[in-house]
């Protein structure tokens, strides 16, 4: 059982890791990568979240994530706004919105590549069974 476990745990790494290459240098075609557009879609999905709250949804330190958003700044596609008290928002702006969306593009056919081994119902039961992993407290 033993090393039946940390075959499946490299697997599971391994399958991440060959699907976040292939994210990165397809994404880097449009202008952005992987870490890049992951916070756009945090900021998207929760505008006006802390950093605090977004470096957690993107498994990120807040001193790593304020760098990137820092960058994103300068490029013109995050926005920060005061918020209350010390806390800064986070807005995408309409180039954030752009690059989001053509990251969406390109991770629709980056994904559709990396699970084309896998029929629609083996993708749902492996959606399914981590979505459990997942709903388990950690360790």
């Amino acid at each position: 059982m033993h090393r039946e476990l940390q075959e499946l745990g490299r697997a599971v790494k391994q399958a991440q890791y060959r699907q976040h290459r292939a994210l990165d240098s397809a994404l880097s075609a449009v202008g952005t990568t992987l870490a890049q557009w992951d916070a756009l879609r945090a900021i998207s999905r929760s505008p006006g979240a802390s950093a605090r709250e977004l470096a957690a949804s993107t498994f990120q330190t807040e001193q790593a994530f304020g760098a990137l958003v820092g960058r994103l700044a300068t490029q013109g596609v995050v926005e920060r706004r005061p918020g209350r008290g010390r806390r800064i928002d986070h807005h995408l702006t309409p180039a954030g919105e752009q690059l989001l969306a053509a990251g969406h593009k390109v991770a629709d056919e980056v994904l559709a590549t990396c699970f084309s081994a896998l029929p629609d119902p083996d993708r749902a039961t492996l959606l399914d069974l981590l979505q459990r992993l997942n709903a388990e407290p950690a360790a």
